[in-house]
């Protein structure tokens, strides 16, 4: 199997293994869905951690309105007592007034806390530093883990307008959002390997022969964005062995030079009662106990 190191500029993203016969076109395809994917279940995680703490979140035309402005307009959230958490809620106030402040009971809240760390780690860039791969079942396990948890805290549904059923549906609306912009859809997503784009006619055997125990880097970007930057010589691991070497040779460095500048000092020139001994006769005399 081949093994590839995705990359989004130089920040390392997963492991994924594949073979020197497929086609870049399909290869593009999965490596795009799982690095879209693993964008979808930390978006899904970082709403998910809103409503632990504040419960759902209010219809459109109610949020970033004071509760005053709410009772003037007599505007009225329908899904309030639709969407009541298992166990019951205690109320903690959403500043921002993105949610309704319903949050579910402190066991629920476990629920939800403890699946959101499980499906992160599951996907998460350690991953590659532990030398595990990661593939499109895995990024679905991850997904199925966070839909089950919801369910079992919110067994009545979440409101269709709340941002984690909408990702659930694959109907979330990202435009205008940084979320957007780390997204890359499969038709303008590009694979690059040694300051090269992978041409989707082409098979990754054309571009790394046909050994098929080999590693390599590539790196995911957007049509159109140019070539990457290429992968440094020294990996910054090797750079800070090297650092740390010149250091501590530097140190030794300035260290032997302090030593000869003071070494004049054990000198018998430099000794004012050196010439006082030779004529009292006790010059080289040492003594020691007996």
């Amino acid at each position: 199997m081949v093994r590839l190191h995705v990359k989004h500029g130089d920040d390392s993203q997963f492991l994924f293994d594949t073979t020197v016969s497929v086609p870049v076109e399909d290869l593009v395809k999965q490596v795009a869905a799982i690095y879209n994917g693993r964008l979808k279940v930390n978006r899904i995680c970082a709403e998910m951690e809103e409503l632990a703490e504040h419960g759902i979140t209010m219809p459109p035309n109610m949020q970033g309105l004071t509760d005053e402005q709410i009772q003037e307009l007599k505007l009225k959230d329908e899904w309030e007592a639709k969407c009541e958490p298992s166990g019951g809620s205690g109320f903690k106030k959403d500043e921002i007034g993105r949610r309704n402040g319903r949050a579910p009971n402190e066991n629920m809240k476990k629920v939800l806390q403890k699946t959101m760390e499980e499906a992160k780690a599951l996907l998460s860039k350690k991953q590659a530093e532990a030398n595990v791969c990661v593939t499109m079942d895995m990024v679905k396990d991850a997904l199925d883990q966070l839909r089950g948890a919801v369910m079992i805290v919110y067994p009545m549904g979440l409101p269709p307008h709340d941002p984690i059923r909408m990702e659930f549906e694959n109907n979330e609306d990202l435009s205008g959002t940084q979320a957007g912009q780390m997204v890359i859809e499969e038709p303008e997503a590009q694979l690059w390997w040694a300051g090269k784009e992978l041409m989707r006619k082409q098979k990754l055997g054309d571009y790394v022969g046909k050994n098929e125990k080999t590693k390599i880097i590539v790196k995911i970007q957007k049509r159109g964005h140019g070539a990457p930057a290429r992968e440094p010589v020294v990996s910054e691991e090797e750079q800070k062995k090297m650092m740390m070497y010149y250091h501590r040779r530097q140190e030794e460095l300035k260290k032997l030079e302090e030593d000869e500048d003071a070494s004049y000092m054990n000198a018998d020139w430099a000794d004012s009662s050196s010439l006082k001994r030779q004529f009292q006769g006790v010059k080289d005399i040492k003594w020691r106990p007996r």
